[in-house]
């Protein structure tokens, strides 16, 4: 058959694969040739009209989760700022092939907003494995849930992946061990199989001529055990070939169902309440996306290590309370008049004070009274102006303020989670917030918080996490109250600020600091809101607290909020 003379012979199988017959019998893969002879067909690039000799090879991926460019410059950066990826990266690769590429589906999985997972056949062989545990992740019951708090937000969704690092590492070991398993097995049926073959040939050997010497005929140690078991050897060549790496690790899914479902729960329970603690402390979700990741990381681990983590729900339920009673807040409401009073309010004059404006020689008489803030005005209980000055918080934090009420809530808890709320409301009004905290004379904290600029979550975190201790004494913290809105009055000339006292407790001030107080509060106009917190006698009519306060009330529950409700009605 030299020369390319195929008469004689059928026509190969791959000329039949590559093109069939024309309906009218030529063959048009073929160059024109003499009868008798066959050519060889042409290639695919040459033929385009014509299908290929075999089927196109489909692409094969190595990562599970369909991306773009830009999800993976994600990845690298988020990778790139956050140490605990990187070192659950070096520790997973150390045991298991590929586990680099396996967070990064993992990360995609949770970053993406609609993440599609490759079909099995689209993926490399060596990823597999990635593919069985990032498929087992995507069909959990509570990756919907989870993706609500990790969509779109790459610090969330690398959080995801190190909440899962537990259960990753033990699916990981679980298809290892299934392969290894596999493993043991195939090689248990070559050793079989082997011993089968050369017990075959020793038996062939000895029914040969004894003319003919014989080779080999000692039996070797496999071959004598083959010989003792001949029917364990069929069986276990039998069943050896269904234990393949695929079926081990189908065997294994399970498994590794189970776990994934743990894993993705887990995390969903991690990111809710992450995201419940980032906004019950007032942390803004824009400001979360332009926090760098180690800034965003620290902020996370300080407020859950923080000495008020655990009130974060009673920290949320305040500024949710705080929040609904802003809109039932109603300025400059008349409410129901009571009685006559002096003022310079000339909304509420009485009639035989207007009737003075009615006569010449006596409307220098009125002016003069007007000045002086001694007009006659009509006396009203309800809902009063809301001031327009800073708000202060004195927040007392003597040791008595440790003392725990019902649901185990601090004093000092609830009235930390009520200045907070009180930040709120000077923030959303944009009015200046100042938090004092105090204890005895010598023991005093300012922090302030100007209307005007942005709050830092680290200064909230300051003054809410400070402690005192020691005994009590109004009249350093109150001082420092005066004197801001006497700042504030010469600076801005702005007056009606509202003083909110948080305490447990009582004790005097002297005569000539009381004439002071009651002078700068008739001038500066402000408002002074008391809160007996747990020391119900304070509150009691003819108290200190009574006497410096214009609206006092008693807080036993700590658990409810909203006994200090109508204070962000009126504040």
């Amino acid at each position: 058959m030299g020369g390319g003379d195929l008469s004689g012979v059928d026509e190969p199988a791959v000329l039949r694969a590559v093109a069939r017959p024309s309906p009218s019998g030529k063959d048009p893969g073929r160059h024109a040739t003499p009868e008798g002879q066959h050519s060889v067909p042409q290639p695919a690039a040459q033929t385009a009209t014509h299908p290929a000799a075999h089927p196109a090879t489909p692409e094969r991926h190595s990562a599970a989760v369909v991306a773009d460019r830009f999800d993976r410059i994600t990845w690298r950066d988020t990778y790139e700022q956050s140490a605990g990826l990187r070192e659950l990266a070096a520790e997973l690769t150390a045991r298991h092939d590929h586990a680099d590429d396996l967070l990064t589906d993992v990360f995609l999985a949770a970053y993406k907003l609609r993440p599609r997972v490759r079909e099995r056949a689209e993926m490399e062989p060596s990823r597999l494995v990635n593919h069985q545990i990032v498929d087992a992740l995507a069909g959990a019951p509570d990756f919907a849930e989870l993706r609500r708090w990790t969509a779109g937000d790459p610090y969330a969704a690398a959080m995801t992946v190190l909440a899962q690092a537990a259960a990753l590492r033990r699916m990981l070991e679980r298809t290892r061990e299934a392969d290894e398993r596999a493993e043991r097995a195939q090689r248990a049926q070559r050793a079989a199989e082997d011993a089968r073959t050369e017990t075959e040939t020793e038996t062939e050997g000895q029914t040969q001529p004894r003319t003919q010497p014989a080779q080999n005929t000692e039996p070797t140690e496999a071959a004598g055990a083959a010989r003792q078991a001949p029917q364990a050897t069929p069986a276990g060549a039998q069943a050896a070939p269904s234990v393949t790496v695929a079926s081990a690790r189908a065997a294994a899914g399970p498994g590794i169902r189970a776990a994934a479902r743990g894993a993705v729960a887990q995390a969903a329970q991690a990111a809710r309440e992450e995201a419940a603690l980032m906004r019950a402390w007032g942390v803004d979700p824009g400001e979360l996306e332009r926090m760098p990741f180690d800034q965003r990381a620290r902020l996370a681990e300080r407020l859950r290590t923080s000495r008020l983590a655990r009130w974060a729900e009673l920290i949320g339920r305040f500024r949710q309370m705080a929040e609904g009673e802003r809109a039932h807040k109603i300025e400059n409401a008349t409410g129901e008049l009571v009685g006559v009073t002096l003022g310079d309010d000339l909304s509420r004059v009485i009639p035989s004070e207007l009737a003075n404006l009615g006569l010449p020689e006596t409307r220098a008489v009125f002016a003069a009274r007007y000045a002086a803030g001694e007009l006659m005005l009509y006396d009203s209980q309800g809902e009063q102006a809301t001031g327009r000055g800073a708000v202060i918080a004195c927040v007392d934090t003597s040791h008595s303020m440790y003392e725990a009420g019902p649901g185990g809530v601090t004093r000092e808890a609830w009235a930390k989670a009520c200045a907070l709320a009180l930040l709120d409301q000077a923030r959303h009004a944009g009015r200046d917030f100042v938090g004092i905290l105090f204890s005895a004379a010598d023991k005093i904290q300012i922090f302030r918080f100007p209307g005007g600029r942005p709050t830092g979550i680290a200064q909230v975190l300051d003054f809410a996490e400070s402690f005192l201790g020691g005994g009590t004494s109004y009249q350093a913290p109150l001082t420092a109250a005066r004197e801001l809105l006497a700042e504030e009055f010469d600076d801005a000339a702005r007056r009606r600020g509202d003083i909110v006292m948080l305490t447990d407790d009582e004790c005097g001030v002297t005569e000539e600091w009381m004439r002071d107080w009651k002078d700068a509060k008739r001038l500066l106009g402000f408002r002074v809101f008391g809160v007996a917190i747990g020391a119900p006698a304070a509150a009691e009519a003819d108290s200190v607290l009574d006497a410096l306060c214009d609206n006092l009330r008693s807080v036993e529950d700590f658990t409810d909020v909203h006994a200090a409700a109508d204070l962000f009605r009126l504040i």
